[in-house]
């Protein structure tokens, strides 16, 4: 457990209190709760729908950073991880075996990686599980090969495919045969497929608006699939697809394995863009406990999370239990604004609850998530690789 935790005295005291009716009070604010049974619910949910596909489940970590749910995941059938840094992979595969022997423990990394010190630590992690790391372009697999051969490892490789997002892979077929061709004489790298990722496709409102662009993402990944595959090469992996596609990919019947992440909490974002379409029918587990630290005025108070206790590049949380009545402004880097009725006032002192507008890097923000069931706290886990975004 880390030392920064601002309040030692408060953490402590809900610990001795753990299982006890009304520890969920004693939580200091502003923190993130996690409902245990719904976040259960949401994983087992998951891995069923991918059991029922013939898809293999890869969840992302980037979601919760947190061991205690990785391991969750992997209990109810995943294949292995997902991450998106290495430092994120480091911290939690370390965590994990610890726990017991994960030697074989299947760890994707999702984002390239540039320059010799990424690689060596790499082909290090590779020494501890069964890694996969996606390249995008020549460099990387030379990178990735001079690495391997010193420490003694073997790191298998994805292509990297760019299906329109624009931010990482290769931008077609003829790159996507060099990358291939480069991994298949080195001789500590292993060629298993590519990775298509469509993070511009997860919160398009409206499901037939976005099955057409999913059809059309997927359809840029296919072409580099057939042409690896015209040219000798197997594309065993075709990983992608997250939370808002799920449903969508699944149908379209490209990709073997699925990158879904948010399932695990969903927020805000996801709520507006899902709305009851097949792949937003997860509960929101994850909230943010926010107290009234003043209420002064006519028609609104003011809570402890401010700018500094959520991410804010989705707009603004939902006020639990008050949706309709009630709303969120941000009102400082310290506090936030929660409009009220006059006749039915909040009052100073009187807990919220917020739910998170983005919830990944709202997570990255805390260093445990409580588990709570109903008013009791049953247990607190720790944001395993929160900062770990080297």
């Amino acid at each position: 457990m880390r030392d920064s935790r601002h309040d030692v005295r408060a953490y402590e005291e809900v610990l001795q209190q753990l299982g006890e009716a009304n520890s969920r009070r004693l939580i200091a604010t502003p923190a993130l709760v996690c409902d245990l049974g719904l976040l259960s619910s949401n994983i087992d949910r998951m891995a069923q729908l991918a059991r029922d596909a013939h898809c293999a489940l890869r969840p992302h970590v980037k979601s919760h950073k947190s061991a205690y749910i990785a391991r969750q995941q992997l209990n109810a059938g995943a294949v292995g991880l997902s991450f998106a840094k290495l430092g994120e992979a480091e911290a939690v595969v370390t965590e994990l075996n610890a726990d017991g022997d994960h030697s074989s423990l299947s760890v994707l990394l999702t984002s390239p990686l540039v320059g010799r010190q990424l690689a060596e630590r790499a082909a290090d992690l590779a020494t501890r599980c069964d890694l996969i790391v996606v390249v995008d372009h020549c460099d990387g697999v030379d990178e990735l090969e001079a690495a391997a051969l010193a420490t003694d490892t073997t790191i298998a490789v994805l292509c990297d495919v760019d299906v329109g997002l624009g931010r990482t892979g290769v931008v077609g077929p003829a790159e996507a045969l060099a990358v291939a061709e480069r991994v298949s004489v080195a001789r500590r790298l292993r060629f298993k497929g590519v990775q298509g990722y469509g993070g511009h496709l997860q919160h398009i409102t409206g499901r037939e608006h976005r099955r057409a662009a999913t059809i059309s993402s997927t359809t840029r990944l296919r072409i580099v699939i057939d042409a690896l595959e015209s040219a000798g090469f197997i594309v065993a992996i075709r990983s992608g697809g997250g939370t808002g596609t799920m449903g969508l990919d699944v149908e379209i019947g490209v990709l073997n394995e699925l990158q879904t992440g948010s399932y695990v909490f969903m927020d805000r974002e996801y709520s507006d863009a899902l709305g009851d379409d097949p792949e937003g029918r997860f509960a929101q587990s994850l909230t943010l406990v926010t107290t009234v630290i003043s209420a002064n005025h006519d028609g609104y108070v003011t809570v402890d999370a401010g700018l500094k206790s959520m991410a804010t590049d989705a707009g603004v949380p939902l006020v639990v239990g008050h949706e309709a009545t009630a709303t969120y402004q941000f009102f400082g880097d310290e506090q936030g604004m929660v409009t009220c009725d006059p006749h039915h006032p909040f009052h100073r002192g009187e807990r919220l609850e917020l739910v998170p507008p983005h919830c990944d890097p709202t997570v990255d923000r805390y260093d445990v998530i409580w588990l709570v069931h109903d008013d009791v706290v049953v247990d607190v886990i720790d944001v395993t690789s929160r900062g770990r975004s080297q």
